[in-house]
């Protein structure tokens, strides 16, 4: 019999993979809290996410009036801009602060999913042992 890892991981495979991605995003922000100009982006995690889960869904239109299925086709991979609580004079909107916060959320989260995927793993292995 067959392992269905879509249904054995959930989304968290994809988790980790956007985590990943805003980590960089967060980090560029970081390296950039002095220059002038710069201007703060972060991602919709929540967005993406369903977003990525949606694409895995293959649903079948049968009738053309049929809607397309939310968020489908739309990519929403686009970097946002962080709208700041006060730019400084040279127009840099990153606050180091909210960025930090940010990233040690995001850091928490990933570890969070990692954790998850390790014991879904593991159970898998033992399964497989037929332990």
């Amino acid at each position: 019999m067959a392992i269905n890892f879509e249904s054995a991981l959930g989304i968290h495979d994809r988790a980790l993979s956007l985590h990943s991605r805003r980590a960089e995003v967060l980090a560029n922000n970081i390296a950039n809290a002095d220059t002038p100009g710069y201007q703060a982006r972060d991602l919709d995690f929540a967005k993406l996410l369903q977003s990525s889960v949606q694409e895995r869904v293959s649903m079948k239109k049968t009738h053309a009036r049929h809607l397309p299925l939310m968020g489908a086709g739309m990519g929403g991979a686009e970097l946002l801009y962080r709208v700041p609580m006060q730019p400084s004079l040279d127009g840099n909107t990153v606050d180091l602060q909210i960025e930090q916060a940010e990233y040690a959320k995001n850091a928490l989260k990933f570890q969070t999913s990692f954790t998850f995927l390790n014991s879904k793993f593991k159970g898998l292995s033992k399964a497989l042992r037929g332990e």
